[in-house]
């Protein structure tokens, strides 16, 4: 029983979930010790706020994976789907069972939020409590909402949109900030890289699945764009992560490092090659792998890049 679960928390999909945090952690964590009142170096490794951030994040993630297993699971829109079997559509997970793991996991996660929360702020700074409470509410709002409920906003195409936001802003701003209390305007050019790359996964999902969504009407954008043009948003997101990374590094360069995350790209470029010759949907299955690792290790490298 606990190995379904395991699957319908889908492992794979958490590397991904957790770039953006590590990235924003590292670039909080290097701006609050070159800005300190007292200069001093401390450990990434080392610090509660970034674990506490991962847990919360990874978190999310299961809840929105057991979530979107459920909501398509009752909706019949994994019926005959290519790539992982779902737990709910094949029965191996009642949907009873699966509200109750749904229930538990927001739980959990809310007491990580918390405790995060209490780490980053303590009692001093109760305002940014209060914002990033709330901030923890709605992204387990919109971790369920993804694909349940009758207005379930993963059908009408704003996945792409959710994706953006929370992989990307919210994930690398969010994270700068529990470190730093302020903001730089700088730090959302990585946060949109991240976040292009994120909806670049979802894109690919959602190529994958175009046939069997259109018969189930999830209209994702891919489903209302159409293929053709779904593959052309699918290079503006790779290609569009590129310029906003780069123009980050413009703005603050200090070495040549900087630029160590564009190893990432190697596999990046390639999926584009592939993606535009494509044919058979189904076999892009293998692609979301290679996108969602590759978007892993450009927040590894990139910032690391900026530590030299």
């Amino acid at each position: 029983m606990i190995k379904n679960y395991i699957k319908a928390a889908r492992v794979r999909t958490l590397p991904l979930s957790v770039s953006g945090i590590i990235l924003g952690s590292i670039l909080g964590n290097q701006f609050f010790d070159e800005h300190s009142i007292v200069p001093h170096k401390s450990s990434l490794f080392f610090s509660g706020i970034f674990w506490l951030a991962l847990l919360t994040t990874i978190g999310f993630q299961i809840l929105s994976n057991f979530a979107n297993d459920y909501g398509d699971g009752i909706k019949g829109s994994d019926n005959n789907r290519t790539g992982e079997m779902r737990m709910v559509a094949t029965g191996t997970i009642s949907p009873k069972q699966m509200k109750i793991a749904m229930m538990i996991t927001a739980i959990v996660t809310s007491m990580t939020t918390l405790l995060l929360i209490y780490v980053a702020f303590g009692v001093e700074n109760f305002a940014f409590s209060i914002l990033f409470l709330g901030l923890g509410i709605a992204s387990i709002t919109a971790a369920i909402k993804y694909t349940v409920g009758d207005s379930a906003y993963g059908y009408s195409g704003f996945g792409d949109l959710f994706v953006f936001l929370f992989f990307g802003l919210l994930s690398v701003v969010g994270s700068f900030f529990l470190f730093t209390k302020s903001l730089e305007l700088t730090i959302f050019l990585p946060a949109i890289s991240i976040g292009l790359l994120s909806t670049a996964v979802l894109n690919l999902n959602n190529l994958r699945d175009r046939d069997q969504d259109e018969k189930n009407q999830k209209n994702t954008l891919v489903v209302k764009f159409g293929v053709v043009k779904a593959k052309k948003y699918h290079y503006f997101l790779i290609l569009g992560a590129l310029v906003f990374s780069l123009l980050y590094i413009f703005l603050d360069f200090r070495s040549i490092y900087q630029l160590t995350f564009l190893v990432a790209y190697v596999p990046l470029i390639k999926n584009i090659k592939t993606v535009s010759k494509n044919k058979i949907p189904s076999s892009l299955d293998g692609e979301l792998k290679k996108v969602a690792l590759s978007t892993f290790l450009f927040a590894i490298l990139f910032g690391i890049g900026q530590l030299f």
